[in-house]
Formats: C-alpha cells, sequence, structure tokens
C-alpha cells in the first residue's frame, strides 16, 4: 500500500520538478593570497543562519583528515575553534558520503564559524538541502546556526592548491545583496502546509508560525510589510486519475492534490483532507486581508494547530469552523470562497496557488516545503524566527527599517563607538549617525523641523527657518549683564552673522567693537564716549543734549525755546485763520439776506431799477 503512495507522490513531484528551480547564491570575496583574489559566486544551503543583510570575514582552513567531515572532529582530536584576536575559521570540506547538514553540523561542534563545501564535480551550483526524515535522524539539523555555501570543484581545488603551499587564505562571505532591497516595504510569502504529520518539518513549521507570530502582526500592522500565505497542489495526472490513490488524495476530480499524511491509506487523514483545510487557511486569509486585517490569518494558523491536530482526530472542518467564528471572521464567506471541492470544476483559489507556484522573474519554482520568499527572492536557511527575521530586515532599504530590525539581537549599533566616525554635537546631544540593519549611515538629521545640512562626517549645520531654536543654529551666542547677543537669525539661511557692535566669524566667536576707540560713534567736540559690551554710551558737557541719530550735541534751553515759539506761531496761524473764516461767513449770509429782501419787495411793488410793462391785445 505505501509503494502506491510513494508511486503516486513520486509522479507528482515528477510534474514539477520540470520546472525552474532557482538556487540561491551569495558572493564570497577572496582577499589573499594574490594568485586566487577575487569575487565568486556560491549557493546557499537551506540549514543554518545565513547572515542576511551582512558579511563576514574569515580565514579558510582544510583539514589534515576528515576532509569529508561525516564524522565528528573530536574524534580526530581537532578544534577549528578561533582564538582571541584572531580571524573566525572557515572550514572547506569536500562533497560526498554523507548528509550536507551533517558536515555542517560537525563543523559547527568543531568550532567553525562558517562551512564550504567544495563540489566534486563540475557542474552548475546546486542547493545543498536537509535530509529526509525516513533516511535519517535530524534532530541535528534545527542545531545548526552557522552559514553555509557550496562552492565549484575548480575554487575548491584552487583554495586547497593556496593552502599546501603554505598561504594563508581569507575570505569574506558577502550576504548583503541576497534579498532585494528596493523600498520601505517589504512583501513576503510562506508557502506552508496544514498537515501536522510529516515529521520534523511539519513540527519545524508549526513551531516557526507559533514563534514567528508576534513579529509578523507587529510588522504587518504597522505597514511594513505584506504578507502572503501560499500552499501547494498538485494535480494527478489522466493515468492515474481512476485510482484509489487519486481519489483518496485528490479534490475536484484529480485537479488537486497531496500527499496522504501518513503515507499508508489503511488508516488516519486523506491527502484531500489537507487540500480542503489548506483551502480553507487560504480563504480565511483572504476574508481577512478583505476586512483591512490580513495578519488575523497568523492566529487562526497558530489555534487551528494547537485545537484541531491531527493526531487527536481534531483535523476536521467543524473544529476549524470554531476557530473561524472565535476570531470574529465571516464563515459564510469563507465557505463561499472555498466553492465546490467535490464536482468537476475549477477551483479559482487553488488554480491561484497551483500559477504562484511556477516561478516568476528571479524566484523560481516553488517546489520545498516550507518555502520562503523575501521580495520575490526564495530563502535560504533555517525556518527560525531569529533567521527569518533577519532576512526581512534585509529586505528595507537602508534607514527605513523599523525598530524591531535594530533590536540588539538582530543588529549591532555601530553609532555606539566612537560615534560611528560621524558628525555629533555633544552639547546639543545631536549626531549625524544613523544605525541601520546594514550598518551605520552618516548623514546629518532633521531635528524638531529643523534640517541639518552638510556631509555628515565633519559638520552639519542647521538651516531655514526656525533653526535658532536648536542650538542656536550652530552659531555663537553669549549673555553677559542680562544682556543676550546671537549671531542667528531665523531665515532661510544657514549663515552665521555677528550682530552690530561685534564683529568676528559668528561661529566659534563674536568680540565687541570698541566704537569710541575705533572712532565709530559719539566724535563731536562736545561728545564724551564711554565703551559698553555690544554698544556705547555718549555724553554731552552740562547743558547740552546729545543726538544719537545725528551724532552731536545741542543746547537743552535751545530745544525749549524752539519749542514755544513753534507753539505760539501755530497758535497765531490758528487765530488768523479762524478770524479770515468768520469774516467770509458774515459777508456770504449778508448777500443771501440782501438778494432774499429784494426778490420779496419785487413782487408788492415796481422798482425803479425795472422797466415799464405794456400790455398788448390781437385783434381776431
Amino acid at each position: 500500500m505505501k509503494f502506491g503512495v510513494f508511486t503516486l507522490s513520486l509522479v507528482l513531484i515528477m510534474e514539477l520538478a520540470f520546472g525552474t528551480f532557482l538556487v540561491e547564491k551569495n558572493n564570497l570575496k577572496l582577499t589573499s593570497p594574490d594568485t586566487i583574489k577575487g569575487v565568486y559566486e556560491c549557493a546557499i544551503g537551506n540549514f543554518g543562519i545565513p547572515k542576511y543583510g551582512g558579511t563576514l570575514v574569515g580565514t579558510v582552513v582544510y583539514p589534515m583528515s576528515n576532509h569529508k567531515a561525516c564524522k565528528s572532529f573530536s574524534e580526530f582530536g581537532v578544534s577549528f575553534k578561533s582564538s582571541p584576536g584572531s580571524l573566525p575559521t572557515f572550514l572547506l570540506i569536500d562533497r560526498g558520503d554523507c548528509y550536507f547538514a551533517l558536515k555542517a553540523w560537525n563543523a559547527q561542534q568543531a568550532g567553525a564559524a562558517a562551512i564550504l563545501v567544495a563540489d566534486n564535480k563540475l557542474e552548475p551550483l546546486i542547493t545543498m538541502d536537509t535530509p529526509e526524515e525516513d533516511n535519517a535522524n535530524a534532530d541535528y539539523i534545527e542545531k545548526i546556526n552557522i552559514p553555509s555555501a557550496l562552492i565549484s570543484k575548480s575554487l575548491g581545488d584552487s583554495i586547497k592548491s593556496a593552502i599546501s603551499d603554505g598561504n594563508m587564505v581569507n575570505m569574506k562571505l558577502d550576504w548583503t545583496e541576497s534579498v532585494p532591497h528596493p523600498d520601505e516595504r517589504v512583501e513576503y510569502e510562506l508557502w506552508t502546509d496544514s498537515n501536522d504529520e510529516c515529521g520534523k518539518k511539519c513540527d519545524t513549521q508549526i513551531e516557526f508560525l507559533k514563534n514567528f507570530k508576534g513579529a509578523a502582526q507587529i510588522l504587518e500592522k504597522g505597514g511594513y510589510t505584506q504578507f502572503t500565505p501560499h500552499f501547494i497542489t498538485w494535480y494527478c495526472p489522466k493515468a492515474f486519475m481512476l485510482s484509489r490513490q487519486c481519489k483518496s488524495q485528490c479534490i475536484n476530480h484529480g485537479r488537486y492534490c497531496a500527499p496522504d499524511p501518513e503515507q499508508d491509506f489503511t488508516k488516519g487523514y486523506d491527502g484531500k483532507d489537507v487540500v480542503v483545510q489548506n483551502l480553507r487557511h487560504a480563504c480565511v486569509f483572504r476574508m481577512a486581508n478583505e476586512t483591512g486585517k490580513p495578519w488575523k490569518w497568523w492566529d487562526y494558523a497558530t489555534d487551528f494547530s494547537v485545537r484541531c491536530p491531527m493526531r487527536y482526530n481534531k483535523y476536521t472542518s467543524e473544529c476549524a469552523d470554531e476557530v473561524i467564528k472565535s476570531l470574529g471572521i465571516d464563515l459564510e464567506k469563507v465557505y463561499l470562497c472555498m466553492g465546490d471541492t467535490e464536482g468537476d470544476v475549477e477551483n479559482p483559489v487553488l488554480k491561484a496557488e497551483q500559477e504562484s507556484q511556477v516561478g516568476k522573474g528571479s524566484r523560481g519554482d516553488v517546489s520545498i516545503l516550507p518555502t520562503l520568499v523575501v521580495n520575490n527572492r526564495q530563502y535560504r536557511g533555517k525556518l527560525e524566527k531569529g533567521a527569518v527575521l533577519k532576512a526581512l530586515c534585509a529586505g528595507f532599504q537602508e534607514s527605513t527599517e523599523p525598530a524591531i530590525c535594530l533590536t540588539e539581537d538582530q543588529n549591532t549599533n555601530e553609532c555606539l563607538e566612537n560615534n560611528g566616525g560621524c558628525w555629533q554635537d555633544r552639547a546639543a546631544n545631536i549626531t549625524a549617525c544613523l544605525d541601520t540593519f546594514r550598518g551605520r549611515l552618516c548623514e546629518c538629521p532633521t531635528i524638531q523641523g529643523v534640517k541639518f545640512v552638510g556631509d555628515g562626517y565633519t559638520h552639519c549645520k542647521a538651516s531655514g527657518a526656525m533653526r535658532c531654536g536648536i542650538n542656536n543654529g550652530g552659531c555663537w551666542r553669549e549673555t553677559r549683564g542680562g544682556y543676550t547677543y546671537s549671531a542667528c537669525t531665523d531665515d532661510h539661511s544657514s549663515a552665521c552673522k555677528c550682530p552690530p557692535g561685534f564683529k568676528g566669524d559668528g561661529v566659534k566667536s563674536c568680540e565687541d567693537v570698541d566704537e569710541c576707540k575705533e572712532k565709530l560713534a559719539c566724535q563731536c567736540p562736545e561728545c564724551k564716549c564711554k565703551n559698553t559690551w555690544g554698544s556705547y554710551e555718549c555724553s554731552c558737557r552740562k547743558g547740552l543734549f546729545y543726538l544719537r541719530e545725528h551724532d552731536t550735541c545741542i543746547g537743552a534751553f535751545g530745544v525749549v525755546k524752539l519749542g514755544w515759539s513753534f507753539v505760539l506761531i501755530l497758535l497765531l496761524a490758528l487765530t488768523a485763520a479762524t478770524l479770515s473764516g468768520y469774516a467770509i461767513y458774515k459777508y456770504r449770509i449778508r448777500h443771501y439776506m440782501d438778494s432774499e429782501i429784494r426778490s420779496i419787495m419785487a413782487q408788492y411793488m415796481p422798482l425803479d431799477s425795472q422797466p415799464n410793462r405794456t400790455e398788448t391785445h390781437m385783434d381776431l
């Protein structure tokens, strides 16, 4: 019975294998000796923890014995742990005779900081994967935390030759460009499975979902990431369509299939049960995403794994429905999304999942479970919270990483030592050092809306409006005797200029100008000059008054006399104007009255001045 399962699983996998499997690579740089110096490609292993976004420098060592590292190096009394002050050890071993992961484990146990596996034949680079649990005890795999890389046979031979000649081989492993980082948001997807009875890999997936849920939801709620879960399905070849295997492992008449969880048709759940639960997981995400809360999928996936495990016979639709309702997700819409799983029809959701399995651009086909894809680049390494978070953080554009990426366990703050070699104003507690996931940047900051300009290394100066509110714009300022003078002005410039009464560069110092000594003011014959900080005092001899605007002294009595004369003249002018106005007024009134009287008299008697009237008649 198991043979039939294996046969069908092999057929299903082979259907996908003809696609494009992309090997994820990073760079290594040999810095010595000169004969092999250069930059080379290597393939990232699918175990251990690659230092995504970072680099690692070390010395390459080729062991005298146990060249394939299939045995523990303790049996040979060998240790590769670097001594204090020396470079870490990169252990070079040969491919063959045992699993890649076992080689890495033995190298790590011996103290190596990284492992390089030299291929044993001329071929393109391949991905070193973990062994199947049926063939090996894989408990050690989860304990591997050093990075691993496969190098070509020709490069391995060149390094061995250099070491045998007595040369020190120094190398830098570089993962800074292993994950694209185009902008301030990371898009990632997890290809997973709801099956919890597939051994160590299933346990690893469930443990990862539980441990990573908090970080994933923080990133998603903050808008830093866009996450999408995916589920691998295969279709049943036509030759097997009516077989018992297809009927038990597929839905929708062989269109969407999954291997039997226990690989035994006589017990437990069938592959089609897994397909249905995977479909439900995908629809839960779609419904949560429609409500603007895609992070709820993490709650569903973790709760389902805890409440509905196969081992307790709870891997059922009823149990899944209870989880969905407890999270406030619309159950009716989830079933509407799932559609008909029994009919001879296409399922839009699962069809889209199958299409997504096919590689696009730089991603390659998805054929390994679990698979994490970050910014359309497949992740290689341990599926563990810290390692995955490091890969996600490497996907942010520099200086846009969220705070979760800059914690001590994810990042070393280079600004803590000597301020990272950047400009700093200790008095104002302002620095140009910006800590990022890939290292520090020396970039003039913006503080309280005030932008600093400069190279970030040797100088930064506040500019624009309100700049004087931040450390006085970097300009000189001093207070004496209750008086404060500043060389900063709140305009759109960044210049510092000493105020009137001072001279200097305006940045470090402004010195008082002695107006008396330099004869800049108070120079009239009767003036007496006294210099003050930022200004001067000028006085006149007794009886005189100093006019600062004209820098002259005048008599105080003359000023008063002149003032009274002016007032007297003004009063006389006003009196004359009043009398003239009154005379004109009287004249006009009298003339008006005379005219009115003459008009009235003319109505009652003829006046001498008027001519005689003659009446005339016209005869008809």
